[in-house]
């Protein structure tokens, strides 16, 4: 649904870019897409998504602090990475 929606936003932007038509026909997408955005539907999804954001940002920062905090203790030094396994090399004589 994203790809659509950003294919859809790309072609209205290349078409505004790349049209002949002037003034008057970017105004008149204009309009439609105005119309389109105060749509009542729209909206009530605009709504939506802002509300999951805003329920969801808490979780967001406690993860990326948490991260954050991570990284900071590995490259302070302050505990030492876990050491991984050396890996075997096999070499074949043809």
């Amino acid at each position: 649904m994203k790809g659509k929606i950003l294919l859809v936003v790309g072609i209205g932007i290349g078409y505004v870019l790349g049209t002949r038509a002037g003034r008057e026909k970017y105004d008149q997408m204009k309009a439609t897409a105005q119309k389109l955005w105060n749509d009542p539907r729209v909206q009530k999804q605009v709504n939506n998504a802002e509300e999951f954001v805003k329920d969801k940002a808490p979780e967001v920062a406690e993860f990326l602090s948490d991260g954050a905090k991570k990284v900071v203790s590995q490259v302070s030094g302050s505990k030492a990475p876990a050491k991984k396994p050396a890996a075997s090399k096999t070499t074949t004589a043809k």
